[in-house]
């Protein structure tokens, strides 16, 4: 039995298990999908939830609150904006763990989070945009 167990400590001390939490959420409003292990999703799931109840409710105090538990500015305004707006009929649930199979190398279980609804295009937030082929044709004619 798991009575009297508040949270799963991950084997990490607190401030490194609080700065790990709070990357993830950062880079889950950020990709809306993120590949971990099993244990990280099932820990990052409730705190995700919270968040988007938090950004549902437009308030003052939301948002500091918000703000000071992603300590990133860009994700509480797509907490707000965005992720608040798409699941306003929802009442829970934002999101969902898929098992991904086992990592090489330890065994150790992977599994995917992601946002329901997910926008698939902010997987492609960081990534540079292909030049063609005519542009690049142009730079060397004018290094020749």
């Amino acid at each position: 039995m798991r009575h009297k167990f508040g949270y799963k400590k991950l084997n990490r001390t607190s401030e490194h298990r609080k700065a790990l939490l709070k990357n993830m959420l950062n880079s889950l409003i950020k990709y809306e999908q993120i590949t971990t292990t099993l244990p990280k999703a099932k820990v990052l799931r409730p705190q995700a939830d919270k968040i988007i109840t938090l950004g549902k409710t437009d308030s003052l105090h939301n948002t500091k609150s918000l703000i000071s538990k992603l300590q990133d500015i860009k994700s509480a305004n797509k907490v707000k904006k965005t992720l608040a707006k798409r699941y306003i009929n929802r009442k829970g649930g934002y999101t969902r763990i898929v098992k991904a199979g086992f990592r090489y190398g330890d065994n150790a279980p992977m599994a995917v989070i992601e946002f329901v609804e997910r926008d698939v295009e902010a997987k492609k937030v960081d990534r540079k945009k292909k030049e063609t082929s005519k542009s690049k044709d142009k730079e060397k004619q004018a290094t020749a």
